[in-house]
């Protein structure tokens, strides 16, 4: 699939082409290094590797280093493989850009969710409050959560207290809304998951 890598701006608004309001997400997608090609011969599969974000090399260690110096780029803060056919003609230390996305096409963005720390069952599920009379004692509580005697005990899965947010999160089908070559920026229409500053991958709408 086609795709490049990018940092989540933050969220603003756009007028469309008749005038309505759009709620977009500006994402910044500096150009991505193509570090190593991969093929079926030597690995099993094609594919492409790229990296995003540049960093010092003081902060990469040995193997990281050598991979990157064999590559003859500087070291990256993210790498991701795409396997997509039309990547397969880019040499190594070429550059992917927004270019490879137009405008009204629909993609799919994977990132991590904010971490919200432990929430009880009614602001992590939804679920419904108990009585707020005095001496109810079961205002926020979960409730039953199995049947008595059989089979004696909680099945796995069964929602409940613990840490939300934090985890790979992906949505699909967002249009885009505009693509800005000159300045690597996409404007996907609504939310993507991630803070700012945060990595996201755009991807070409698999289910589109």
């Amino acid at each position: 699939m086609k795709g490049i890598m990018g940092k989540k701006l933050g969220m603003t608004q756009v007028f469309g082409p008749t005038g309505e309001l759009v709620p977009v997400t500006v994402i910044e997608a500096t150009p991505n290094v193509v570090i190593q090609k991969k093929t079926v011969e030597n690995e099993g599969y094609d594919s492409v590797q790229l990296g995003f974000e540049p960093i010092r090399e003081k902060l990469a260690n040995k193997p990281k280093k050598g991979h990157f110096e064999k590559a003859g780029v500087k070291p990256m803060r993210y790498l991701r493989e795409f396997k997509d056919a039309s990547f397969q003609e880019l040499e190594v230390g070429s550059e992917v850009k927004v270019d490879i996305f137009e405008e009204g096409q629909f993609v799919d963005v994977t990132g991590i969710s904010k971490g919200r720390g432990t929430l009880g069952v009614v602001a992590r599920h939804g679920f419904t409050k108990g009585r707020e009379s005095h001496g109810s004692k079961h205002h926020r509580m979960p409730g039953g959560m199995s049947a008595g005697t059989f089979p004696g005990r909680v099945f796995k899965g069964h929602r409940m207290m613990g840490r939300t947010g934090n985890e790979q999160v992906t949505v699909q089908n967002l249009e885009l809304v505009r693509v800005d070559a000159e300045k690597n920026l996409l404007l996907v229409k609504g939310a993507v998951p991630g803070s700012k500053n945060s990595m996201v991958l755009i991807k070409a709408a698999l289910k589109k």
